[in-house]
This record gives C-alpha cells, sequence and structure tokens, in this order.
C-alpha cells in the first residue's frame, strides 16, 4: 500500500462529524445546514435539457481531449469573461471531470519527487486537496498564512504554487499587484502556478467581475501564459457539481504534459456532459440570475449579523460568510448546533498551524447555499446566540 496515504489529514467534514458526536440538537427549530459549499439552486433549465438530448452519448467512449466543440466553447468564454486576444481551442484548453479532480491529479503530473525537497506551496486556510496532492506527489506542503506578504515567503524547492482567487473560505481576491510579484517570483524560481477559480462567477457588482489569472497574464503581456494553468468549473457557476464539468486552460507545454498523464488517468468527460456544458458555458443570462440570488442572500443576512456580537463582511467573491466568532470556532460551532440547530464549519478544520498560528481559528465559514428564507432564519439564530454569548459575558 502507498505509505504517502498514511500522511494524508481528515477531511474537515470528517473532523466535523467527531465535533459534534453525543450532540442533540435543539428539536424545537428545523435543522439549517451551512457547512458545506454545495450549490442548492437549480440546474439551469437549458443545461438540463442539452444533457437529455445527449443520452446517445452514453454509448460512445470519449476522448481525453473532449470534443473539438467543448473546447471551443471553453475558449470563447474566457476570451469574452477575460478579455483575452487569444486562447487556443486546441492548445490552450483541456476539459475535466471538475476543478477538484483536476486540481488534485494536477500535481501527480507536474511534481518532480526525485529528490528530496520537492515542496507545493497553497494558501492558509484552504480548500485540503492542495494538500492531499502535495502528499500523494511526494512533495511538502508549504502553508501561506493569509495576509503574508510573498517576499517573506521561502521559495526553496517550491516546484508548484496553488492560488484561490475567490478565495474559499475568505472571499478576497487577488489583484493586479499581486500577481505582477508572483509571475515575477515563478520566473526567478520556475515554479508553476495552479489559479483554482472555481467561485469566480459568483459575486455581487455585475460592474466589477473578479480579477482571473489569464486576464492577469494578458494586460502583464505573459500572452503565452508560461508556468500559469487556471481551473474553473460549472458546479458553482451553474448550479450543476453533479455533472462534474470543468477545464484547465494556459500554458499549452504544461497541458500537453498534462494530457499525456490524463490519458492514461483514464477521466475523459462523458459525450452526454460534454455536450450539456457547451451549452452551460454559451449562455451568461443563468449565472447573472445566480449571482442575483446569492447577493440577495447577503444583503438579507449581513444586516442581521452586524446587530449581534458576531462580525462579517461581504466577500469579494464566492458565496461562503468568514465569521469571527464570539468564541472558539470549535465551541461556537458545537454549541450553535444543541441550541440552534445550525451547522456551520469550524474555521481551523480549514487552515493548519503554520508560523505559530492557525489563521482559521477563532473564524467559522457559512456557506450561503440554502434557500435565502432558511439563511435569514439561520442568520436570525447565529444573532441570537451571539447575544447571549454576551449577556454572558
Amino acid at each position: 500500500m502507498n505509505p504517502r496515504l498514511g500522511t494524508l489529514q481528515v477531511y474537515p467534514f470528517e473532523r466535523l462529524r467527531a465535533l459534534l458526536a453525543g450532540v442533540t440538537p435543539n428539536p424545537a427549530l428545523r435543522p439549517i445546514d451551512l457547512s458545506i459549499g454545495e450549490p442548492k439552486h437549480p440546474a439551469p433549465a437549458l443545461v438540463t435539457g442539452a444533457l437529455t438530448k445527449a443520452l446517445d452519448g452514453l454509448s460512445v467512449y470519449p476522448r481525453t481531449a473532449g470534443l473539438p466543440e467543448l473546447r471551443q466553447a471553453i475558449a470563447a468564454w474566457a476570451r469574452r469573461r477575460y478579455a483575452l486576444g487569444a486562447l487556443d481551442a486546441d492548445t490552450q484548453v483541456l476539459p475535466v471531470n471538475g476543478s477538484r479532480e483536476a486540481l488534485f491529479s494536477f500535481a501527480q503530473a507536474m511534481v518532480d519527487a526525485s529528490g528530496e525537497n520537492a515542496r507545493v506551496a497553497c494558501p492558509n486556510p484552504f480548500y485540503q486537496i492542495y494538500e492531499g496532492a502535495a502528499l500523494l506527489a511526494g512533495a511538502k506542503p508549504v502553508f501561506i498564512n493569509t495576509g503574508t506578504p510573498w517576499a517573506d515567503v521561502d521559495w526553496t524547492g517550491v516546484q508548484l504554487v496553488y492560488t484561490c482567487s475567490p478565495g474559499n473560505p475568505t472571499g478576497a481576491v487577488m489583484d493586479l499587484a499581486q500577481w505582477r510579484e508572483l509571475f515575477a517570483l515563478s520566473d526567478r524560481h520556475g515554479f508553476v502556478i495552479a489559479s483554482d477559480e472555481c467561485y469566480s462567477e459568483i459575486y455581487c457588482d455585475e460592474a466589477k467581475p473578479p480579477l482571473g489569472a489569464l486576464d492577469a497574464a494578458w494586460q502583464l503581456e505573459r500572452r503565452d501564459f508560461r508556468r500559469l494553468v487556471m481551473f474553473s468549473s460549472l458546479s458553482k457557476r451553474s448550479n450543476t457539481p453533479g455533472m462534474r464539468s470543468g477545464f484547465v486552460a494556459g500554458d499549452a507545454a504544461l497541458l500537453k504534459q498534462y494530457l499525456l498523464y490524463r490519458t492514461y488517468h483514464g477521466s475523459a468527460m462523458s459525450h452526454s456532459i460534454q455536450r450539456a456544458s457547451i451549452a452551460a458555458w454559451n449562455d451568461e443570462a443563468h449565472v447573472r440570475e445566480n449571482r442575483r440570488l446569492y447577493a440577495a442572500k447577503f444583503s438579507a443576512v449581513l444586516p442581521l449579523l452586524e446587530i449581534s456580537f458576531v462580525r462579517a463582511r461581504r466577500p469579494d467573491g464566492g458565496f461562503y460568510l468568514w465569521l469571527q466568532t464570539p468564541v472558539g470556532d470549535c465551541e461556537f460551532a458545537r454549541r450553535l448546533h444543541e441550541q440552534y440547530n445550525v451547522l456551520v464549519l469550524p474555521g481551523s478544520f480549514l487552515a493548519r498551524d503554520a508560523h505559530g498560528v492557525n489563521p482559521g481559528k477563532n473564524r467559522a465559514r457559512i456557506a450561503l447555499v440554502a434557500p435565502i428564507e432558511e439563511c435569514v432564519e439561520a442568520a436570525g439564530r447565529i444573532a441570537a446566540f451571539a447575544a447571549g454569548r454576551k449577556k454572558e459575558t
């Protein structure tokens, strides 16, 4: 058995189940689960219709590189979304079975673990796939705590850097100056950048879509996207997490090698899913409506929290609130579940102790994925819990 499996950490939701073991939630209140970032808005009819019409695709072995029509639809979408003058559908785009699978497998293809100092850097707090990908590729994870300047990071041995913008769980978006500095460091140290942008299409200001990695590279005259790939998905954008449909785009030389790896990995996307994906990438109306629904939730929930002892801010992107808790984050999650039947995820479960601190400590991640009525009710319960804690102190 692969001994590296023993280095993997327990997944956050398993830790949450262990934390809540033995807790009996208040039976007078209906349960509201805001712990998991699973979209609950309905999948758009144009996508489900396209999927139904393409069921004959189940009888075909798909190519790993995907249908040319899908690559073209993705490339056209990326050019529109990021104002790219060019993105070649044949060499700079690769469909994948959701960004999670690709974020993991990309490290397996990119990391050279033959030496003793292979390292993979990622933000902290972070999406745990980055850590698992690094460990199973034979590399050591390097955690970059929120707010740490790029210049303060030890880049020795770093071969791959994961970024997440908009961030999970913080909702922060990298600006052009941060990208410029990271690109310069990539040139100096030779590491590859894997930009996770699965939340890029969820934001509150229609006039200010989040900056993307390819967009930043294009603006900074790095138009070959050297040592850079970005990952995107239909899961959050189009409320289709069960389709497992996304893409990787960027450096053609990297994607050529990654395609070779995937050919053996056996990860081709069904023709039926590809046809439905084409319909999704070609339409923006359902995406704007999706954003409207999330914006309405933030507008309804934040005022309720602002009058309590809980501090939260509207994120730059994504559908999470990254709350500062009035007590320890584990105690907050456990007591909120027990007294108010609301599930949230302790922030420390989404981070690692690094440089003497866990940057998720005394934070909680709240996913505003439930219907607005449930989100508002949950916010009211959180405010009541916080007010009770204030009285206790």
